[in-house]
């Protein structure tokens, strides 16, 4: 038995053109001996991309964390459950640049992404985005509320 808690992390962007105004929304589940706690929050950026909003939602979720945990990290995107799953070690090993040697894209988001990563122990796994994943239409619900929360403030 693990001595972190054990935690679901569901994690969601959208923008709003792209690039263009966008949100991002996590939702963290906890299942303790009281009964399952749930905690959400949004939020956004008035000039982003789709895949800056996607890596936000993960690393505001894990930041979340007071605690080291056991999360499993439920995320649409390919991009971010990739970078966490195959990329983010070779990127490092070579000094955060791709395999054709540009820099990497967003490396200030990988970097504190990693940073959380390396906080608990994740394992990412994909969701099909739109497809009646419960969790998922919430948190992508939260994340399109948030970018046009933005967009019709500015």
């Amino acid at each position: 038995m693990s001595p972190h808690p054990k935690v679901e992390l569901y994690c969601d962007g959208a923008c709003l053109g792209n690039p263009g105004p966008g949100g991002w929304a996590y939702l963290l589940r906890f299942h303790a001996d009281t009964g399952v706690k749930e905690k959400e929050e949004a939020g956004g950026d008035s000039e982003t991309t789709n895949n800056r909003m996607e890596l936000l939602a993960a690393i505001r979720g894990l930041e979340a964390l007071v605690r080291p945990c056991e999360v499993e990290l439920f995320s649409d995107s390919q991009y971010v459950v990739k970078g966490i799953t195959s990329w983010v070690a070779g990127w490092k090993r070579a000094g955060w640049r791709k395999a054709d040697r540009q820099p990497v894209l967003n490396a200030e988001l990988w970097q504190a992404l990693d940073l959380q990563i390396q906080r608990h122990r994740v394992k990412a796994t994909w969701v099909r985005g739109h497809a009646g994943h419960a969790e998922n239409e919430r948190v992508d619900s939260l994340a399109r509320e948030a970018a046009e929360k933005i967009c019709n403030h500015a």
